[in-house]
């Protein structure tokens, strides 16, 4: 695949720990990392603040072990106090103009994009890269607005030339037709994070994206 200069991080883990199957969280994303994962996102929506910062700053210890970013999920300020790479924020998160006019360039912000219309909003010119939810509905989540698919995918390729990363059952089955469809990288949650071996999980992906 052509790796995007401007993004290149082909195989995205977005983690949490209920993903995880019982086993200890921080073990699966070092199993992970070392299967060819290029970028993890936190993903924890019901943590308290202090919670969720005692992970964020385990993470971030661990991706600078292996030198990949780390995405923090919402929370800006945590973001800024583990000194993330970025932060991702959806369409009823804090809009990414506000984060810029709080913290200006300090996180590069991923949007995610559910909508045609939020393709030409005046807070694209604060985004970086856009993440395309879902490619396909998952029972993860409830309140899904478009499911792009594949030609959906290509239609936003063919209109933007941001990074687009592609998530919503990415799997070894949906992978590069993603990446054929205009994606420049593919967000897994499960597919590694419920995997028996999430380091062979993590490889097989991979693979399928070089």
């Amino acid at each position: 695949m052509r790796i995007n200069p401007a993004f290149p991080y082909p195989l995205y883990l977005v983690i949490s720990e209920k993903d995880c199957a019982g086993r200890p969280w921080l073990w699966v994303a070092e199993q992970a990392i070392q299967g060819g994962v290029d970028i993890i996102q936190l993903r924890e929506k019901d943590l308290l603040k202090k919670d969720l910062f005692r992970k964020a700053w385990a993470l971030k210890q661990l991706t600078d072990k292996y030198g990949i970013p780390l995405i923090i999920n919402d929370a800006v300020d945590i973001a800024i106090d583990v000194d993330a790479w970025g932060v991702h924020v959806g369409q009823t998160d804090a809009p990414p103009s506000q984060i810029v006019d709080q913290y200006g360039d300090r996180l590069r912000i991923g949007w995610s994009i559910e909508t045609l219309t939020q393709l030409h909003s005046a807070e694209m010119s604060a985004v970086q890269h856009l993440g395309v939810s879902p490619i396909f509905a998952t029972a993860t989540k409830m309140d899904t607005i478009t499911e792009w698919g594949y030609e959906g995918l290509r239609s936003l390729r063919a209109q933007t030339e941001k990074p687009l990363i592609a998530i919503g059952q990415m799997n070894t089955d949906t992978a590069a037709e993603a990446i054929a469809a205009g994606a420049d990288s593919i967000a897994v949650v499960s597919a590694i994070c419920a995997a028996a071996d999430p380091r062979r999980a993590s490889e097989r992906l991979k693979s399928q994206l070089l």
